[in-house]
């Protein structure tokens, strides 16, 4: 019988720390934790590997490991169990841990937008659908199913250029700010992007305007990027005029033009690790990341600042807890597997085919 939640649910972090570390002695090589860099430090410390969603997903299905914990959210353990081996298991130590940006764009309300613009396009021909990796399963095998392909923060620019040497236009799902701020540095102008507002007929546009548009945007964004605007990065310069501005591709495009350098999270890390001593950043991403990335770096004599004023953290990839990830440990060295992360077969098929697509050409 598995070990209740309840057990740990009332336990120290100091607590949960000593049970994780013995479980994963236990454990061994048939267990490994995958941290994504917006984790909270008390989970984070604990990771066999660290960085962004694809490149743990990678590494885990490459390792020999039979179970894959990860300490993310859910489409990023979807991820893990599609690109790892039948064998291994990919496991979520809090179901609640999801993604609002992903929660955005479903496939009910892209089925529809799909058939709202075959009544206007020859949607096979003239339009590519690109799901951002943060997006459901069935979203990745939507894209399988019509010819289309995931894309990354790092990678957009490529997926774009081969999407664009395919067809005409371009679906982009469900990130509007990674696809408008790729897309414009791309040369193609404002006036041929749209956004398609998922709770109106027709997405809210014209025929005229999406039989002009080039890039058809989702209406969806990530809630932590939300938070950052042009407003702040003026009145931190004002104070600091010597500062580098680098910020994520999901931070809205007024900030991406202001700033000097937009990268996805592995970017970030390694400009600014890479940067002079005794310089100052100004960084779009989230909290925890900047935090550990600031405490990194000032024995440098490097000044490491969050952009916003307010406190902004991934809330659902913070209810990964050091109590979730022990009792996932100490289920497995009991002999359970609790929540274990399962993409259905034909869904699992179509989606790695638009991963495989991505990763052929990126």
């Amino acid at each position: 019988m598995t070990l209740p939640i309840q057990n740990y649910a009332l336990l120290s972090d100091e607590e949960c720390d000593a049970k994780i570390v013995a479980a994963k002695q236990q454990l061994g090589q048939r267990c490994i934790i995958l941290g994504h860099h917006y984790q909270r430090d008390s989970v984070f410390k604990h990771a066999d590997i660290t960085g962004d969603s694809l490149k743990l997903s990678r590494e885990a299905g490459q390792s020999a490991a039979e179970y894959i914990v990860f300490c993310g959210v859910h489409f990023m353990a979807e991820v893990a169990d599609i690109l790892s081996r039948p064998e291994q298991i990919a496991i979520l130590p809090d179901m609640a841990a999801g993604c609002s940006m992903a929660d955005m764009a479903n496939k009910i309300n892209v089925q529809r937008c799909w058939q709202e613009l075959a009544e206007i396009l020859d949607v096979e021909n003239q339009v590519t659908p690109i799901t951002y990796i943060n997006s459901s399963a069935d979203l990745k095998a939507f894209c399988g199913a019509h010819e289309g392909i995931v894309c990354t923060s790092s990678n957009a620019r490529k997926i774009l250029d081969w999407s664009f040497a395919k067809r005409e236009k371009v679906l982009f799902f469900p990130d509007q700010h990674l696809g408008r701020t790729t897309a414009y540095q791309m040369g193609i102008p404002l006036e041929q992007m749209v956004v398609w507002d998922f709770d109106k007929p027709l997405g809210g546009l014209t025929v005229a305007q999406i039989q002009q548009a080039k890039m058809i945007l989702w209406k969806g964004y990530c809630s932590v990027h939300q938070v950052f605007t042009a407003q702040h990065i003026d009145d931190f310069l004002v104070r600091y005029p010597e500062t580098k501005v680098i910020a994520h591709p999901e931070a809205c495009f007024e900030v991406c033009e202001k700033a000097d350098f937009i990268g996805s999270t592995e970017t970030i890390l390694k400009i600014v690790r890479e940067a002079e001593p005794n310089t100052r950043w100004l960084v779009a991403t989230e909290l925890n990341l900047v935090n550990r990335l600031h405490n990194e770096c000032k024995g440098q004599g490097k000044n490491v600042h969050f952009m916003a004023t307010t406190l902004s953290m991934c809330s659902t990839m913070f209810r990964t807890d050091p109590q979730h990830l022990a009792w996932v440990l100490e289920n497995l060295v009991a002999g359970f597997v609790v929540n274990p992360i399962k993409v259905n077969e034909t869904e699992a098929v179509l989606a790695k085919k638009a991963l495989e697509a991505m990763l052929s050409v990126a």
